[in-house]
């Protein structure tokens, strides 16, 4: 299905009419919000896909605005990554701005409210705050600061301002309806005084706006014309029209869509930190993470994530999706572009017994089968020892055993057919080398043996073998929905990595680079890790060739 043909989601339905009105001059403007508190998630993405599609699919822009209201959790780290990621994903911001410079404007707007009456300083505590809204069926009360004057809010909110007042001493309200069913207008806060060190302005500032006063005033400011949400912010709406309405300002309209919530992980930035904070993970980029940089790290591309995105839609009510999903997108888009390698996780030699000792055969394999030409090809060096699978051999072999055993023949991949004569065992009884024969006739691609063999394995020749570092990653938690459990970090999967300390490669292989997708050939799609050095190669499963935790289910 084309993009043309393709249905439009909500949010393009109400952007088209608004088109066909004329509203807003025929101008569609976005923005994607990011608080930089810590690392983009695959939730970010659905996003950043929705926000700046809708700018390119319209012939509009999308600015990117770091909601930077709280200095003591945000970092210029976290501002250096976020942007990255946008980049890496495919996407360029029209503008890169900051809520902290509008503080001045914000500041001024609060100023405002206060001499139209619409807010006021208040002393009390954050706990008789709460306690005087009331509940959803019982209105609240006036705190004995609701009836200050406007002179004297004046006087106090500038001296908040100033520095006057300790952290959490004073507050500044907006004054709506203490008995309205919407708890979000019951007088919420504006402004609170935090004496901390701001990322960008450093000490000038002590009080700082909440997100609610901030949003929607920073999307007018941009003049913002669809300012697009998750469903959490439907009960801030109301709020965010009352604040551009009283304030008379470019009325910018939220939209809310239904947040990504998938299953195997959990999506909450204070979960993640606390996974890293307790050393649960390898950092914020460690594979198994849900985080953009943890799926790039992985081998996970950006056309996958952005395909992922596209085929889970935008949906108004909340719902699971399986992580099969983007597991799916990447294997398609992994078997179409992956440059096929060998290597062996689990080595026994094989030697052949017949083939000249000292001899190197300069064997051709394609990079990509999948792609017309094989998108070029490479030299795999075959000798007399190989490293094969301990797997792909065994003593006594069932029937339908379709590799290596006494007797059995199976064909090297890209080379040659060989059938097994005798093998070798160490003290404990494990099988230590396997010996074989070859067809010299049977090579592939010039095979005039007339012999036909079911079985085909892979293999890397020992004398031009490099090793590896292998790490083998799967889903982090074992739970469906590990949030639902009572700790969370009780569901982690205890084989969520597995490590293989030396794994022997293609020679090629040692030319990889981080970010480049390979098959080796019969275990999984690959990539090198980007803490990986020339001195010690580490590589990643980015994914398995079939979708193992389907087998599980059923079992």
């Amino acid at each position: 299905m084309t993009n043309e043909e393709k249905p439009l989601n909500f949010i393009e339905e109400i952007i088209e009419k608004d088109l066909e009105s004329g509203k807003h001059n025929g101008r569609v403007l976005t923005r994607f919000p990011p608080e930089p508190n810590g690392y983009l998630h695959i939730g970010h993405a659905k996003s950043i896909c929705l926000n700046f599609g809708l700018g390119q699919k319209y012939n509009g822009k999308t600015n990117l605005r770091f909601d930077d209201t709280n200095p003591v959790t945000e970092d210029t780290e976290y501002v250096d990554s976020i942007k990255y990621d946008i980049n890496w994903l495919g996407f360029e911001w029209a503008e890169e701005l900051y809520t902290s410079d509008y503080f001045g404007q914000l500041y001024d707007f609060a100023v405002k409210l206060i001499e139209n009456d619409l807010a006021y300083v208040d002393d009390s505590s954050s706990e008789e705050i709460a306690s005087a809204k009331g509940t959803p069926t019982e209105p609240g009360t006036p705190t004995p600061y609701r009836s200050r004057s406007i002179e004297e809010n004046l006087k106090l909110f500038q001296e908040m301002k100033d520095g006057k007042y300790a952290d959490g001493e004073k507050v500044l309200r907006a004054k709506i309806d203490l008995a309205n069913p919407n708890m979000h207008l019951r007088d919420p806060l504006l402004y609170r005084i935090k004496h901390a060190h701001h990322h960008r302005t450093g000490n000038t500032w002590c009080i700082y706006p909440m997100y609610d006063f901030a949003h929607g005033q920073s999307d007018s400011i941009e003049e913002i014309t669809h300012s697009i949400c998750t469903l959490e912010f439907i009960p801030h709406r109301n709020l965010y029209d009352w604040l551009i309405e009283k304030l008379d300002i470019f009325p910018s309209k939220q939209y809310e869509f239904a947040r990504l919530n998938m299953t195997y992980t959990v999506m909450s930035k204070r979960r993640l930190l606390q996974l890293v904070n307790d050393k649960l993970v390898d950092g914020w980029d460690d594979p198994r993470m849900p985080t953009i940089s943890a799926f790039r790290r992985r081998g996970y591309t950006p056309a996958s994530i952005r395909n992922f995105c596209d085929r889970i839609g935008v949906q108004k009510r909340e719902n699971m999706i399986d992580i099969s999903l983007l597991e799916f997108c990447i294997r398609e888009e992994l078997n179409k572009t992956a440059w096929r390698r060998m290597a062996v996780l689990d080595p026994i030699k094989l030697v052949i017994t017949n083939y000249p000792e000292g001899q190197v055969d300069e064997l051709i394999g394609e990079n990509n089968p999948e792609v017309e030409g094989g998108e070029g090809s490479r030299v795999i060096p075959f000798s007399n020892e190989l490293w094969i699978e301990r797997d792909d051999f065994m003593e006594d072999a069932p029937k339908k055993f379709f590799r290596l055993g006494p007797g059995l023949s199976v064909r090297l991949k890209h080379a040659y057919i060989v059938t097994c004569t005798d093998f070798k065992k160490d003290e404990q009884g494990n099988i230590t080398e396997v010996h074989c024969e070859y067809i010299p006739n049977s090579k592939s691609g010039e095979d005039t043996s007339g012999l036909k063999v079911k079985g085909t394995i892979h293999w890397v020749s020992v004398a031009h073998a490099k090793e590896a570092e292998v790490r083998l990653y799967d889903r982090l938690f074992n739970k469906e929905n590990p949030v639902a459990e009572e700790n969370f970090k009780d569901s982690i999967n205890p084989d969520s990595l597995k490590v293989i300390e030396k794994a022997f490669i293609e020679p090629d292989l040692a030319k990889a680079t981080p970010g480049k997708g390979y098959q080796f050939i019969r275990l999984g799609y690959f990539t090198l890790d980007t803490k990986s050095t020339t001195d010690k190669l580490v590589f990643n499963r980015t994914v398995t060739l079939k979708d193992s935790w389907a087998k599980e289910v059923k079992k």
